[in-house]
């Protein structure tokens, strides 16, 4: 069975952790940009990803950081993913010498093959929505611009929630999805119940796609 994995990005609180682990999540992620509400420091993510098990992955989010900031994030997670949001050129993805995902922002006339051929380092394109600033702003943007032949692995982002993600599995067939406001209650404050049906409908979602394939 194909399986569709979940990363559950924003996290602040010990609590949150525990929940996204228990409900199945594969990744977790946590924010490096100041200006994000979902702000936490190195040392507050460090503390953090002492709650996560084996096999699930810490991610870093930066946006333009510098080598200090990058030094700085990796010091206290030597084993996290980057995961790169702002204008970041292939050159400033890899200087760091770790794996790393790559974020585009999706919009109409966006060339996100020849986007993901200039990025071909990274481990996945993640596929979020085109807003004023940096990040999706919890927003869903077209899916039907997603080419079918996208050469890297795709993340889904932008705006996704337990009530659209069965739709954008079934439709785009992302390798994760990733979500951040859809399980909130406020901002960097995750709901538990949010939590639990999200993972549950992209689990209900893999159990489609294995039925159509049978």
């Amino acid at each position: 069975m194909s399986r569709t994995r979940i990363k559950i990005c924003g996290l602040t609180r010990g609590a949150d952790i525990d929940a996204a682990v228990q409900a199945g999540a594969d990744a977790i992620g946590f924010v490096f940009y100041e200006k994000s509400p979902r702000y936490v420091t190195p040392d507050r993510a460090a503390e953090l990803a002492q709650r996560l098990p084996p096999f699930v992955t810490p991610v870093g989010l930066f946006v333009n950081a510098s080598d200090e900031q990058l030094a700085a994030g990796l010091a206290a997670l030597p084993n996290m993913l980057l995961q790169f949001h702002g204008d970041e050129s292939p050159q400033d993805c890899e200087r760091a010498g770790r794996p790393w995902l790559r974020a585009a922002r999706m919009h109409s006339g966006f060339d996100l093959l020849d986007f993901a051929h200039q990025y071909s380092g990274a481990q996945a394109i993640l596929l979020d929505a085109h807003v004023d600033g940096y990040g999706g702003g919890g927003k869903v943007f077209d899916w039907s611009l997603i080419p079918k032949n996208v050469p890297s692995p795709v993340v889904l982002s932008g705006g996704l929630h337990a009530g659209n993600v069965l739709t954008g599995v079934l439709q785009v067939r992302p390798w994760a999805v990733d979500v951040s406001s859809g399980v909130e209650q406020a901002k960097g404050l995750k709901d538990v119940d949010m939590i639990q049906q999200f993972c549950a409908v992209v689990r209900a979602a893999d159990r489609q796609i294995e039925l159509q394939q049978t």
